[in-house]
């Protein structure tokens, strides 16, 4: 008992350590390895889609236990050698009007949240600030119309570029900033084929259109760095369009958005050219 009781001690300090730093590296904004759960929740949204991930995982767990049952009493019950004279019984009105019934109390239960859910996503609160976001073959434009109308190119930075601590595929050479506790009103747009805007910290995910004008909302609640991709297939360096999200306190932003403001006015960039050159080598596995 003593040597048992150790063992489940040791084992539980570990799970304590690795969900820990599990915790540090996912409060990152990013993917890490051997990740099978969510990215941690940075903001409202992102905790009521894990919330109803969370749930719907409990109800398919009971339902898949419960059809598991059932296989087992039959295969043990009803095989050839157990029940040698099997039943001649067609019809069952009871267990017909259950099979019935609560799959359709279980969609009803699952509907709910679900309804609440779309409607926290779609309906967009008084925003804080707006950005415009412009997908391209294969970067992203963003726009601050609220902050001088300035406009800039992110694009990924190359593998031989990266500096220690940034993650491969996901770093870009210019991010988008958002101040931290405010409502940031992204509208989403592409400029040649369907690109899709996602962060999963912030629970967002919204395709961008050409000729089109989608709009998404997020509340980023902790400082720091946030990436997603793009999530449409939009031609062959789709996986070379990363989207970074700096969260950073307001001060921080205003002086930010004081120089950006400066910066992008006058800077005159080539970023299809340049995104070719950096993003060539690894397209083509070199």
């Amino acid at each position: 008992m003593k040597v048992f009781s150790r063992l489940t001690a040791i084992a539980a300090t570990a799970g304590t350590l690795f969900a820990s730093a599990g915790a540090a590296l996912a409060a990152l904004g990013q993917p890490v390895p051997w990740q099978m759960d969510l990215q941690d929740s940075a903001s409202p949204v992102m905790e009521e889609v894990a919330s109803f991930h969370y749930f719907l995982l409990w109800v398919i767990a009971v339902i898949s236990l419960f059809v598991l049952a059932l296989l087992v009493i039959v295969v043990v019950r009803f095989n050839a050698r157990a029940n040698p004279t099997p039943s001649r019984t067609t019809h069952n009105t009871p267990i017909e009007i259950a099979w019935t019934i609560i799959p359709v109390v279980i969609l009803a239960v699952i509907a709910v949240p679900s309804f609440r859910l779309l409607f926290v996503e779609l309906d967009v609160p008084t925003p804080d600030l707006t950005i415009k976001a412009t997908g391209k073959q294969w970067f992203w434009s963003y726009s601050y119309p609220d902050n001088g109308n300035f406009e800039f190119d992110s694009l990924m930075v190359a593998e031989k570029d990266l500096k220690p601590g940034q993650p491969r595929l996901l770093t870009a050479d210019n991010e988008m900033v958002v101040p931290v506790n405010k409502i940031v009103h992204v509208l989403v747009t592409g400029a040649d084929v369907i690109h899709s805007f996602t962060v999963p910290s912030f629970g967002i995910r919204i395709d961008a259109v050409p000729g089109r004008m989608n709009e998404t909302w997020f509340k980023a609640t902790v400082e720091g760095m946030f990436y997603g991709q793009c999530s449409e297939l939009c031609g062959k360096d789709h996986s070379f369009m990363p989207i970074a999200v700096r969260v950073v306190n307001d001060s921080d932003f205003a002086a930010w958005a004081a120089s950006a403001k400066q910066k992008y006015a006058t800077e005159n960039t080539a970023p299809a050219n340049t995104f070719a050159a950096a993003s060539e080598p690894a397209a083509n596995g070199r």
